[in-house]
């Protein structure tokens, strides 16, 4: 019997220190998520000046005020980067994915500010802070799920730009998601959330043809050349 016993303490001690690790790894992880979750935040209120207020130059002050919280995001990222075991990426993915995606949708927004392109998956690691890691990277599927983030994000702004008098800008935002939508059709996506969240794209694509329709019909979309973006 105690021979038994000792085989089972054998077999199942190191299960318990390798649950122990884990634990300890997640924990730390947790830690981390906090100081990038509240930059996170910071950058969604600042940035949420553009429902609020049509004024280019506090569109610029707040494009920068963003960026520079993206500095503490890229702290928190390279600590992450740190803590995760190399190999192990996955298994631990569960704890930043929604704060990754929606760190992409932001940093695609501040450049279609800025600029009035859309930001490709390069620029967005740069961003983030995640290029050139070995234990973290930028996933696809988080890319994607921000940029269809942003889509929705731009028809709320479609809307309040009309509400502010700014008739032209809802014409730059419906070309631009356009050609979002487009460039997703060329894809073939497996993974469901991503799909399911593509489906609602039409709903904003709807809900932005619907603005530019009735600014045309009411002759209120003079210049049809698309707005400027918000010069850096």
């Amino acid at each position: 019997m105690n021979i038994n016993n000792s085989i089972i303490a054998n077999i199942f001690s190191p299960f318990q220190e390798y649950i122990n690790s884990e634990q300890d790894v997640r924990e730390e992880i947790r830690k981390i998520m906090k100081d990038i979750e509240k930059p996170l935040r910071e950058i969604t209120t600042v940035l949420q000046v553009i429902h609020h207020d049509q004024d280019i130059e506090k569109m610029h002050r707040a494009c920068l005020k963003a960026r520079e919280l993206f500095d503490d995001v890229r702290k928190g990222y390279e600590a992450l980067n740190s803590t995760v075991p190399p190999g192990q990426y996955y298994r631990y993915n569960d704890h930043w994915r929604f704060a990754t995606q929606r760190l992409c949708f932001l940093a695609a927004l501040i450049i279609f500010l800025e600029k009035g392109i859309l930001i490709d998956k390069e620029t967005t690691s740069q961003i983030l802070g995640v290029n050139g890691k070995t234990n973290i990277h930028l996933d696809l599927e988080d890319y994607l799920m921000g940029l269809l983030n942003l889509a929705s994000e731009l028809a709320r702004y479609a809307v309040n730009s009309v509400t502010y008098g700014d008739y032209e800008r809802p014409l730059q935002i419906s070309r631009f998601v356009a050609e979002l939508n487009a460039g997703f059709r060329l894809l073939n996506l497996k993974n469901d959330s991503l799909r399911k969240r593509f489906d609602a794209l039409k709903y904003d694509v709807k809900k932005i043809e619907e603005v530019v329709y009735d600014l045309s019909i009411r002759g209120l979309a003079h210049n049809p050349s698309t707005s400027e973006p918000v010069n850096m």
